[in-house]
């Protein structure tokens, strides 16, 4: 070996033995920062928990501190403390609300602390991380059992079986939950006091529709997952509570119906004389079914049933209308609308809006939980059993009322309804004189709509008795499905440019009668509590008749009682929500509908 390599060798001996002794000497110093905790995750989303980054520790010597975030390339993010003068010993707590010196949020990610130490002249960064996370976890309600279905649908409770709903929950995350709601009412109505809590490995959670042991009321509910991440974050398997917009279904299966007792008749008329069938649903062992029209006590048809079954009977002979098919079971009861139409025709048809009807009837169709409704923007099924008593919302108020006052008036007319007369099915519009619409027809299939303005413009004559009427549309589908609804258009079918009802006392008077629409009446209207006005006619319309409510001093009338002529037609609509309830008792209102009745249907 050459001196230079002995001596090189020996300079590389004594650097490694000096070397190994500094790296004793520092292994046996206490750090200079000591005692440190850290928080390692934090979610600022403001939801008061864990919105912040934690840090402290405890300083081995008195110093002033410089305290810094920076990012995983070690650039400064922000500066939690500016040469505080800290004692030793003494804990130092620094947080951060994930934002930088301007008040931004930074993104997402793994973050460090750096301490700067100015007396002693040091620069430290913590040895732990902190992680910013503020996405929730995505739980989710994938399928409700125990049966599978390959075509969306809720699980109905009760079973049969007796067997109760199966829910298969995928959670990430830790405090799983479950938790329950009604989505038939407004707002949506949490069922238990207290989310039921799953167990860390639990995957299925079982109800069997009670709550504390009592069954829940018949409605449509929503079964959603909660879980929370380290972070504490809090994921939903759907927004609670549970407020989607137009159109919007909701992600994942949650959709529980609970039913006890329905029945469920056809949307087309009946033949007065025929057989026709009623589907009733029932838990209960044995049921009573009776039949009678509306306005009557007079049973016409009745009969038992056990359990659930197709209910075949004869209709009602005579007349046409509408008659309630009644079940009742030891502690339920339930009507449907039965649409009888008799075997002699007349001039006048009476349109009966089983679109709306059902567009307004809150069903979860495909299982995700919420009610499927034309007014949601959602497609719906034109064969659904009408929830709650059974019957649509809006019938014993309005259709109902309307039929038993023309019955009792003595007044003869055929009946259908918009779904049947969109399918062809049952009386159509021509042939006849007059045509009532009986109650809000809010959503008309557009190719019944476009027949109905064509009739009209052709001489024909409609009575529309309803508001918020013809300013909607739904397709109706060979498959038995109402679907792309629409939003209301600012003119109805007619061009007639209509206010929203508006709810004040008013007293309406004739203004102007060229067809003597007012004839039998003293031509003033007075307690009226909700109308509806007229604003304007449209091109090709003329108004030909109308009562307003006026007012004192320089106000406009508002037209609410109108007759319009469309063409070779009239359009006659009284825009008032609560005509039939007052037609028994209000002689004025009684006389303007015998009128109404004899202008759409002389010849």
């Amino acid at each position: 070996m050459s001196v230079v390599a002995r001596i090189a060798f020996a300079v590389l001996v004594c650097a490694t033995f000096g070397a190994f002794f500094v790296a004793q000497e520092l292994k046996s110093t206490p750090p200079v920062v000591q005692d440190l905790k850290v928080f390692p995750f934090f979610s600022p989303n403001q939801d008061g928990r864990f919105d912040r980054a934690r840090v402290s520790f405890v300083l081995k010597r008195s110093d002033d501190v410089t305290a810094t975030a920076v990012d995983r390339a070690g650039d400064d993010v922000r500066e939690l403390a500016d040469s505080r003068a800290h004692a030793a010993g003494r804990r130092l707590e620094l947080r951060w609300d994930g934002t930088d010196e301007r008040g931004r949020e930074v993104p997402d990610g793994t973050y460090r602390i750096r301490v700067n130490l100015r007396r002693q002249g040091r620069s430290v960064q913590l040895p732990r991380n902190i992680v910013k996370d503020t996405r929730p976890p995505r739980p989710r309600v994938s399928s409700i059992g125990p049966d599978a279905d390959k075509v969306p649908r809720p699980e109905l409770l009760p079973r049969t079986d007796g067997r109760p709903a199966r829910v298969t929950v995928q959670a990430p995350g830790r405090r799983r939950e479950v938790l329950v709601f009604r989505t038939d009412v407004r707002p949506a109505r949490q069922v238990f006091d207290a989310p039921v809590r799953l167990d860390d490995d639990q995957t299925q959670w079982t109800w069997d529709g009670t709550v504390d042991g009592r069954r829940v009321a018949a409605g449509t509910y929503l079964v959603a997952a909660r879980s929370r991440d380290r972070a504490g974050n809090i994921g939903t398997s759907v927004a609670l509570p549970p407020r989607p917009q137009f159109g919007e279904t909701l992600p994942g299966r949650g959709g529980i119906t609970v039913r006890y007792l329905t029945a469920q008749p056809s949307a087309n008329p009946v033949g007065a004389g025929e057989q026709t069938a009623v589907a009733v649903d029932s838990v209960d062992a044995n049921f009573s079914w009776t039949v009678r029209r509306v306005g009557e006590q007079q049973i016409r048809s009745r009969g038992r049933g056990t359990k659930s079954r197709v209910v075949r009977f004869r209709a009602p002979g005579g007349r046409s209308g509408l008659y309630l098919f009644e079940v009742r079971t030891r502690t339920r009861k339930v009507a449907a609308p039965l649409v009888v139409q008799s075997q002699q025709e007349r001039d006048v048809l009476v349109v009966l809006p089983a679109t709306t009807w059902q567009g307004r009837n809150p069903v979860d169709d495909d299982g995700d939980g919420r009610p499927d409704t034309l007014d949601a923007g959602l497609d719906v099924r034109l064969g659904r059993p009408y929830v709650k008593d059974g019957l649509p919302d809006q019938v014993p108020e309005h259709e109902a009322l309307l039929l038993a006052h023309l019955d009792r008036e003595g007044r003869r007319y055929d009946i259908t309804t918009d779904v049947a007369l969109a399918r062809g099915a049952g009386p159509r519009l021509r042939g006849h004189r007059g045509v009532v619409l009986a109650g809000d027809t809010r959503w008309l299939d557009g190719g019944l709509a476009r027949s109905l303005r064509r009739w009209v413009r052709g001489g024909g004559r409609l009575l529309s008795v309803g508001t918020g009427s013809l300013r909607r549309t739904a397709e109706l589908t060979p498959g038995g499905r109402a679907i792309d609804p629409t939003l209301p258009t600012v003119r109805d079918l007619f061009g007639a440019r209509l206010a929203p009802v508006e709810r004040e006392a008013v007293v309406l008077t004739n203004v102007i009668d060229e067809i003597d629409l007012f004839t039998g009446t003293e031509g003033q209207f007075a307690g009226i509590e909700a109308f509806e006005e007229t604003t304007g006619v449209g091109r090709g319309a003329s108004l030909v008749a109308a009562a307003a409510a006026t007012g004192e001093g320089p106000a406009r009338p508002r037209n609410v009682i109108v007759a319009l002529r469309v063409r070779d037609g009239l359009v006659i609509r009284p825009g008032l929500p609560g005509l039939p309830a007052r037609l028994r008792d209000d002689v004025e209102l009684a006389g303007l509908l015998e009128r109404a009745w004899t202008l759409v249907g002389r010849r």
